[in-house]
């Protein structure tokens, strides 16, 4: 969300940390602490509704009742877990039983990796009586590993391989904050959510492809309130980082006559020629992506139209950002008469729509590594990714997977795409039902609330459709 909350991490809070107990602070009081703050949070706002209610029951300052603060990455997810409905009870739901799992980490970019974190973690593990997992980017556990008598506790809420870990399905917890956060977290006791998580103590760190930077998932240790501390989180943060140095060494050289582009999820795209790699800035970024969708060319007037909402920006500003850019890539790589990208392009949206139109729907999502360039509204971006974002939805609701559509629901750009959440709902089995149900139900509340239309965009709205915050 990105907002503080006055009581929350207001003055006299927290400081804005990462790791969960500042230096000699008394993990028991803390803890204590947390619960309060947490029962103060869930009775606010209204328990398994979880929707923050008008007035001062559920608004900024109802989880630091009593005058307990929060951090503010557990203070913002707590608003999250509000938001999308999660239930402070119950545990996660496993999607992927032995069969469909042993093919998904086959196949997964991070199966690469488990060894070295493996070497890395299972003495850590073992000696700490911890357990270490390796998730995917929307949350599904794919490995969990460590000691034994903690494993068998972790299954009695369903802390295994082939459940969901999410956020947005099991609320406040490190390898699921990761995630929704794009950095390390460490979540001790009551800041976990979901109360049956509550006497664990847990730090994840992201892990991403070193070539595009696409969120491949976390590793995460989990065990008890020993991990409350600072080296718990530098420790799993440096096991990430090697987990990324691995896939690099492993990733092939690019093919030097061709170009890589990467613009999904990110403002700012990454371009990969000549061996060298580049981030663009967002104008650049806009500009290069409208070339590479029009590989034939583009006059200025053309490109002057894709980049610019109205007409106050004259061919000589463009001009002059084209000259800026072609210093930057250089003449063989953006070329004039028309304005074009001279060599091959490799982009990842041009993948995911190929994908699409050959029916490849599970591919085409596993490539989807979020929005096109989200924070822009260049009209040719906008309508690039809306057409892609779009065309993967229709895909998802017309195949009927429950596993594909889940992935999309609970990714941060399908959180509020209630056409998703509804078909979600339609083939769910009957143990997750109610929880879709509640998300459709506040979607649809939200859609048909007065004055939506003034506050913002419509809920049926991904954020591939919504201007940046």
């Amino acid at each position: 969300m990105g907002t503080r909350h006055e009581g929350l991490d207001g003055e006299g809070g927290l400081s804005d940390t990462w790791t969960a107990l500042e230096p000699g602070a008394d993990p028991v009081r803390r803890a204590g602490e947390l619960r309060r703050a947490h029962e103060a949070f869930v009775t606010a706002t209204g328990g398994d509704a979880a929707a923050p209610r008008a007035g001062g029951a559920g608004g900024a300052g109802s989880a630091g009742a009593g005058g307990v603060p929060l951090r503010p990455v557990v203070a913002e997810s707590w608003w999250r877990c509000a938001r999308a409905r999660v239930s402070p009870e119950g545990a996660a739901s496993v999607e992927l039983d032995e069969e469909e799992l042993a093919a998904y980490r086959a196949a997964h970019p991070l199966a690469a990796v488990m060894p070295v974190v493996r070497e890395l973690t299972g003495a850590f593990a073992t000696d700490g009586e911890h357990l270490v997992a390796l998730c995917d980017a929307y949350g599904r556990l794919l490995w969990v590993e460590g000691h034994p008598r903690t494993l068998r506790s972790a299954r009695r809420m369903n802390f295994v391989p082939g459940a969901r870990w999410s956020e947005s399905a099991m609320g406040t917890n490190a390898p699921g904050t990761a995630l929704a956060v794009d950095r390390p977290v460490q979540v001790f006791a009551a800041e976990h959510f979901r109360r049956p998580v509550q006497a664990w103590t847990c730090a994840a760190a992201p892990v991403h492809d070193p070539r595009t930077g696409r969120l491949l998932g976390a590793v995460d240790v989990t065990g008890g309130d020993r991990l409350a501390h600072p080296h718990s989180l530098a420790f799993v943060q440096a096991v990430a980082r090697a987990a990324e140095s691995h896939l690099a060494l492993r990733a092939p050289a690019p093919a030097p006559d061709r170009v890589r582009l990467c613009a999904l999820g990110r403002d700012e795209a990454l371009l990969t020629a000549g061996g060298r790699t580049v981030r663009l800035s967002r104008r650049h970024s806009e500009i290069v992506v409208v070339l590479a969708a029009h590989p034939q060319g583009l006059c200025g007037d053309e490109l002057l139209t894709a980049l610019y909402e109205d007409g106050a920006v004259t061919p000589v500003t463009l001009r002059a950002e084209l000259s800026r850019l072609r210093g930057l890539l250089g003449p063989e790589l953006l070329r004039s008469r028309p304005y074009r990208l001279g060599p091959p392009v490799d982009a990842d949206f041009d993948a995911v729509a190929r994908r699409l139109s050959s029916g490849a729907v599970t591919a085409a999502l596993g490539a989807y590594a979020g929005p096109l360039l989200p924070g822009s509204w260049a009209p040719g971006v906008a309508r690039l990714r809306r057409r892609l974002a779009d065309g993967l939805r229709a895909a998802l609701v017309a195949r009927g997977d429950p596993e594909l559509l889940a992935d999309w629901a609970h990714s941060p750009w399908g959180e509020d795409d209630v056409e998703v959440w509804r078909a979600l709902s339609a083939v769910v089995p009957a143990e997750r039902r109610p929880q879709v149900l509640a998300r459709v139900r506040a979607l649809d509340a939200e859609l048909a609330a007065p004055g939506w239309a003034a506050r913002g965009p419509s809920p049926r709205a991904t954020r591939s459709q919504r201007p940046a915050p």
